[in-house]
């Protein structure tokens, strides 16, 4: 077991954090999906928890593992609430718990990171357009892949077609952007890549095919999609790079002129815990 040596305690919340990850990708003990992220927090203080989800399945399916995580982490530990740090699809897939499986509760707040609330124009394009053949080469082949690496019944193809324009517009007429939420604290954090190269693969190919659709984006979501909650910060960084999908969860870990990841969530989470929670 890791040692985390305390620097202070900003970020010991009311209430244990618990991260979420996006899609296609898995908790691990061995390559953290949040990079450098988590031990900063718990050397500010912070009880760190994981979603543990599935890499790839739809947001109602990811809701309800989510759902049972949360209900999990407040039996082991009697915490009444936690707070949501989700990135990606998984903003989506919290916002899904809370609306459809009764944790409304358990929840002190829901920060979603760079999260499509309103799809990915994109994708919408990508489905229609790709022939059908490939579309199902390459599920079944990642479907294969994610089960040999744990995942117990992976959906590379509902993951994809909840990110769409079009299933995400249906998502929020059906649970309402706010009527699930009354009690909780909610905010949204986008961010703009500014240079294709700024972005690992395959960000800095799929961000020209989003600027196409979208717009201003970060290689993968368009600026239009991640406003959601009462508060929202866009962050525009000072260098010529820009700040990309995977650069908000440290996925390079790696610093980046005019922008400190690690403080910035350093940050969030003492502004949560200055608001009570």
């Amino acid at each position: 077991m890791r040692e985390i040596i305390q620097k202070n305690k900003s970020c010991e919340t009311k209430y244990p954090i618990l991260l979420v990850h996006g899609v296609f990708f898995r908790d691990s003990t061995r390559i953290n999906y949040w990079g450098r992220i988590p031990k900063e927090l718990e050397k500010n203080g912070a009880k760190i928890y994981y979603g543990n989800h599935q890499s790839a399945d739809s947001v109602k399916k990811s809701g309800e593992e989510i759902a049972e995580r949360i209900r999990e982490i407040t039996a082991l530990t009697g915490a009444k609430k936690l707070n949501l740090i989700a990135h990606s699809k998984g903003g989506l897939d919290c916002r899904s718990a809370i609306a459809r499986c009764e944790i409304a509760s358990l929840v002190a707040s829901l920060t979603t990171i760079n999260t499509p609330h309103r799809g990915c124009a994109f994708a919408d394009y990508l489905l229609k357009n790709v022939p059908e053949k490939i579309k199902n080469k390459i599920a079944d082949t990642y479907n294969y892949t994610l089960k040999k690496l744990g995942d117990p019944n992976p959906n590379f193809l509902a993951a994809v077609q909840d990110l769409t324009e079009e299933n995400c517009i249906t998502f929020n007429n059906d649970i309402s952007e706010t009527s699930h939420t009354e009690n909780i604290f909610c905010q949204s954090v986008g961010s703009k890549l500014i240079k294709a190269t700024g972005g690992n693969f395959p960000l800095n190919l799929t961000y020209h095919l989003t600027k196409i659709f979208d717009g201003d984006n970060d290689g993968l979501v368009g600026e239009n999609s991640f406003p959601f909650g009462e508060k929202y910060l866009f962050l525009l960084p000072l260098g010529k790079r820009g700040i990309s999908h995977g650069d908000m969860v440290d996925m390079s870990r790696r610093n980046i002129d005019g922008f400190d990841v690690r403080k910035f969530y350093v940050e969030l989470v003492s502004d949560l815990k200055a608001r009570g929670f």
